[in-house]
């Protein structure tokens, strides 16, 4: 199971957060493998170059095995997330306060949220990558609906007064890759503006959410 594991997240055996792997050694160290090649692909030429047959080149096996073990280029996409939404659900889970407990509710949400576009300043490409899948992967994934319940949780708990489920889904299409790339890339917008901007619309839905920059969040 991986972070990511849903009905649409891929082939990969990465573990949960909490949960104890279910990999063989020798499964675990040919992922690892091909995880390693891969990202020495994304590095020295960018996300375009995950093709399975350059993975299996690089990793020095047969492109079969680089299928059977991630599925598609999505399901490599994931497998190269795994760790860091892995991370991101520790810290929002039981990391310190604001992202995780401690603060109030309207402030955990506003550090989800920009936490979140800082995670896509590097992530955005592969993440978009994943979602290729189908016009639903991203949520059908594991991390979107841990996300989902998280953010409805503390919607709840910061009295949002309408349909909290409704209003999670809301927050997280503001951080959806394909939205991020376009802002950053295409329309030349700063991390800055962007997280201006949805601190503005959070402000619609929670006012008390104006004032969690005090607790120490960018």
């Amino acid at each position: 199971m991986t972070a990511w594991d849903g009905p649409l997240a891929g082939h990969t055996t990465l573990p949960v957060v909490g949960q104890a792997p279910a990999e063989r050694a020798d499964a675990a160290r040919n992922r690892r493998a091909l995880l390693a090649a891969a990202h020495v692909l994304m590095v020295q030429c960018g996300v375009q170059a995950l093709s399975m047959d350059r993975v299996a080149a690089e990793a020095g096996v047969g492109v079969g095995t680089v299928y059977r073990r991630f599925g598609d280029r999505a399901g490599l996409a994931y497998a190269l997330l795994d760790e860091e939404e892995r991370d991101f659900q520790e810290a929002f889970l039981c990391g310190p306060p604001p992202l995780g407990p401690g603060a109030p509710a309207a402030a955990r949400i506003r550090a989800f949220l920009h936490t979140y576009l800082d995670r896509l300043e590097s992530e955005a490409e592969l993440h978009a990558l994943a979602e290729t899948r189908s016009p639903t992967a991203r949520h059908g994934s594991g991390a979107y609906r841990t996300a989902r319940t998280h953010l409805v949780t503390l919607l709840t708990q910061a009295g949002a007064g309408a349909d909290g489920a409704y209003l999670a889904d809301a927050l997280l299409a503001l951080v959806s890759a394909g939205l991020f790339l376009h802002q950053r890339r295409e329309l030349g917008y700063t991390a800055d503006r962007v997280k201006a901007g949805l601190d503005r619309l959070l402000a619609g839905v929670l006012p008390e959410a104006v004032g969690a920059r005090d607790h120490g969040d960018s």
